[in-house]
């Protein structure tokens, strides 16, 4: 290990090794990981087929200031990122409708990274415990006393989602240390837990069905799953990234007329398009008598209509253990998103997840961590050999 570099990349996950990928080879930098190999949430993105990107990149997609995220994204979109891949033998194929995923799992993609890297030295297992800004540069220190120095410092390990997998708040804490304003952390594309009225969805853990969940002006059509903590799913990971406190509404009936089954012989749970448990069990919440739809009453009838606009408020989510990404992070108000560099602190980058930018599900966020680091990387560039 050498002992001072043009750049240090502190973070070994999508962002830090687009970031070491795309460094002009003059560059002395090293790429500095606390767990034993880079790469550790790519590994396990999409059940580890890692969603790269999506057809349709557009700013709803995103929580986050659009004037910071948006020359960002296009600039490097998700055309650039597709090619950049295919150069490097990783296939992909369109599903979903929109979302990219890589036909050879996720290792193809974690293979390309760090082949492109290679020249970029690779620090494993170097936990940083402390960062000082010194006369030249950054200090880097480790917990077991080993230290290095590099002009400049890329803030590139991610959020606090995954603590399994080595995750830290590292990088917040240096921000704060130099004065950077911090947008409070929370999980996000995490389940949500219940109050005691909505208790009996427990006992439908297991069970997925479509819905239209929203949160204020904004809604998602998805599956949700019912699990023994609360609910999950798609539909329901997307809401938690705008949901913070109140109510959410869900149309656990979306699209379907009611009035259409009200003279029908048949009983009311067979005709319901609800998995049988899950019909069963919202009749007895609503205390409706599951029996003929023709003998059904007025009251019943409206009561049941009440699926549509389904409103509770969750008690919480599944915290960070479970949840996918982090929202909040590092104020982008103090990032040039031209370079990605710190306003405050001349040689310090920001990229990635610690950013307070946040997508939802569907490869929105492996779109940002590679984007911003390509921004990044060419202004790393341009400062040292330009």
């Amino acid at each position: 290990m050498r002992r001072y570099y043009d750049l240090a990349i502190l973070g070994g996950g999508a962002s830090g090794l687009m970031l070491a990928a795309r460094l002009d080879p003059s560059v002395s930098a090293v790429l500095i990981e606390g767990n034993r190999e880079p790469g550790a949430k790519i590994a396990v993105s999409g059940g580890g087929r890692c969603n790269l990107t999506n057809a349709h990149i557009g700013m709803e997609r995103y929580r986050g200031d659009p004037s910071f995220i948006r020359p960002v994204l296009k600039r490097y979109d998700q055309q650039w990122l597709l090619e950049w891949f295919r150069q490097r033998g990783v296939k992909t194929r369109r599903e979903k409708g929109a979302q990219y995923f890589c036909v050879d799992r996720s290792p193809a993609v974690i293979r390309a990274l760090r082949e492109a890297a290679s020249g970029v030295e690779l620090l494993n297992a170097f936990r940083v415990r402390e960062v000082r800004q010194e006369a030249g540069g950054f200090r880097l220190v480790s917990e077991r006393g080993e230290s290095l120095q590099a002009r400049r410092l890329a803030v590139a390990s991610g959020g606090l989602s995954f603590p399994k997998l080595g995750a830290s708040a590292i990088g917040l804490e240096i921000a704060e240390g130099t004065g950077h304003r911090i947008v409070r952390p929370a999980p996000a594309l995490v389940g949500l837990t219940l109050q005691p009225a909505q208790s009996f969805f427990k006992s439908l853990s297991g069970v997925a069905t479509e819905v239209e969940i929203r949160v204020r002006e904004r809604r998602w059509r998805d599956r949700l799953l019912f699990a023994h903590r609360g609910i999950s799913g798609p539909a329901v990971l997307n809401a938690s990234l705008w949901w913070e406190r109140g109510e959410i509404s869900v149309d656990f009936l979306p699209g379907v007329d009611l009035g259409l089954l009200r003279s029908e012989k048949k009983h009311l749970s067979t005709l319901l398009p609800l998995p049988r448990r899950a019909a069963k069990a919202f009749l007895e919440h609503l205390e409706i008598s599951d029996g003929p739809c023709r003998h059904l009453n007025a009251s019943a009838w409206e009561r049941l209509e009440g699926l549509h606009d389904y409103r509770f408020a969750p008690a919480g989510t599944f915290g960070y253990s479970k949840a996918e990404v982090t929202r909040g992070g590092v104020s982008t108000e103090e990032v040039d998103p031209r370079t990605m560099e710190s306003r405050r602190m001349p040689g310090l980058y920001f990229v990635g997840e610690v950013l307070d930018v946040t997508g939802e599900l569907g490869g929105y966020n492996f779109q940002w961590a590679f984007s911003s680091a390509a921004v990044c990387a060419d202004a790393v560039n341009a400062s040292m050999i330009g």
